[in-house]
């Protein structure tokens, strides 16, 4: 979930306690998104501490914090060092288990962006030196003791499945951590997961080749997270419109209904026999394959050519 801060449609106060006690009554676990606000109102704990009111099992503090454009501010290192520091203090006044994520780290390509994802690492240094000699001085705070979030968007498995920008990222991280790549998921959480569809090789205007590029990445996503034992939150649950754009890279629609597995055919046109444990399960839609996945289901041997034919 997002905090106000987020979005003019993301809770806040009394809404947000709602909200959150509504999923965790299902059962689940919520990983909440506090992004920066306003720099003028960066430290400004009133929304630190009504965020930390809704208790969230986890709580990511910021996000895109090293990203400049039209629509994102970025974060000097030296105050998102204050403004973290604040948060985790917020948080845990509330709920001490709670987990504390390291704002996210911009969606890059490992192949192709190597500086850029060195300089995420620089960024990452600085703060660590600003919270060591600044916000608390002569402190021994880390970022690779810490949990950092990372968002990933690329179209990984298409146009093959040796595309697998995921796969690269956490190669990159887990070097950057000093650490095995099967240790990466105490250090790294996927916050954000999806495929792309626009500027970035897959034809935005053909409705099959987004639609095989979407199912590709969702899964191949889902089972290299897995692999590593790294969390993953797909992003998002529905379709949206932003910028005066159509985002169909939900597993739901814009109206919160289910989606086929191929979304430009109709319900049922493609379907997977999931293996879980000694039982079969029949998925049509995509939220049923992300829990069946989620839940260590294992895939038919034919899953590939279903979906892309």
């Amino acid at each position: 979930m997002g905090y106000i801060t987020c979005g003019a449609g993301d809770p806040a106060g009394d809404a947000l306690k709602d909200a959150i006690h509504a999923y965790r009554s299902h059962g689940m676990h919520v990983l909440l998104t506090i992004c920066q606000p306003q720099p003028s109102h960066l430290l400004d704990a009133r929304y630190l501490n009504d965020a930390a009111q809704g208790g969230a099992d986890a709580v990511q503090c910021g996000n895109e914090e090293m990203k400049s454009g039209p629509f994102n501010i970025y974060i000097p290192p030296q105050q998102f060092a204050a403004f973290y520091s604040l948060c985790e203090k917020a948080i845990h006044a509330v709920n001490p288990s709670a987990v504390i994520v390291l704002g996210s780290l911009d969606p890059h390509i490992a192949r192709y962006d190597v500086q850029l994802l060195l300089s995420e690492a620089h960024y990452l240094d600085a703060m660590q030196q600003a919270m060591n000699t600044q916000v608390h001085r002569g402190g021994h705070w880390t970022w690779r003791s810490q949990i950092v979030g990372l968002i990933n968007s690329w179209h990984d498995g298409y146009p093959s499945l040796s595309v697998d920008n995921l796969r690269d990222l956490f190669q990159f991280w887990a070097f950057e951590f000093h650490i095995d790549q099967n240790q990466l998921g105490d250090h790294l959480w996927v916050v954000e997961d999806t495929g792309c569809f626009k500027g970035c090789g897959v034809n935005a205007n053909d409705r099959q080749q987004v639609a095989i590029a979407h199912i590709l990445a969702l899964i191949v996503d889902v089972q290299t997270a897995r692999a590593n034992h790294v969390p993953l939150f797909f992003f998002s649950a529905r379709d949206f419109f932003a910028s005066g754009v159509y985002w169909p890279i939900g597993i739901l629609n814009n109206a919160g209904q289910a989606k086929p597995l191929r979304q430009d055919l109709p319900m049922g046109s493609r379907s997977l026999i999931m293996t879980c444990g000694n039982l079969k399960t029949k998925v049509i839609n995509q939220e049923q394959l992300l829990a069946s996945m989620y839940q260590g289901c294992r895939l038919p041997d034919n899953w590939y050519a279903t979906l892309v034919h």
